[in-house]
């Protein structure tokens, strides 16, 4: 990929993960909390593991938008997106929606276009600075 669709991914992305972690700011996280204490996880390190959740729709994202530690942001968003899809769809991980739509469709599409920046050509934490071929 090229420099502009890099930054044209990174803040595409961080901005429509921001949405979701300013919800996540505003309505609290309890939700996600209960997800993992249906898994039989401690009390205590689902209330630990569950603030990440901030880190992955707040901290990163931001990071994605001002095109600083792509690589780094992008495998936070990653690892986001594989707990939301393992927690919140797994039950329906293989159903369609209403229209024909997988219904793990949004969040499949960010963990792509994260892993996508994860394995682009861009330095580990040289924001929008490329490295030579």
């Amino acid at each position: 990929m090229n420099e502009r669709s890099i930054r044209i991914l990174a803040t595409g992305l961080g901005i429509l993960l921001l949405f979701h972690g300013v919800d996540k700011i505003l309505t609290g996280v309890e939700g996600i909390e209960k997800l993992f204490l249906e898994l039989h996880l401690s009390r205590e390190f689902a209330h630990y593991i569950t603030y990440g959740v901030y880190i992955g729709e707040v901290v990163a994202p931001i990071l994605l938008i001002f095109g600083q530690y792509i690589k780094i942001a992008s495998i936070l968003v990653v690892v986001d997106m594989l707990f939301a899809i393992g927690l919140v769809y797994r039950e329906t991980l293989f159903q369609l929606g209403d229209y024909g739509e997988w219904i793990i469709e949004t969040p499949l599409l960010f963990l792509i276009a994260a892993l996508s920046l994860a394995v682009s050509n861009i330095g580990f934490n040289d924001g929008f600075k490329f490295k030579k071929k």
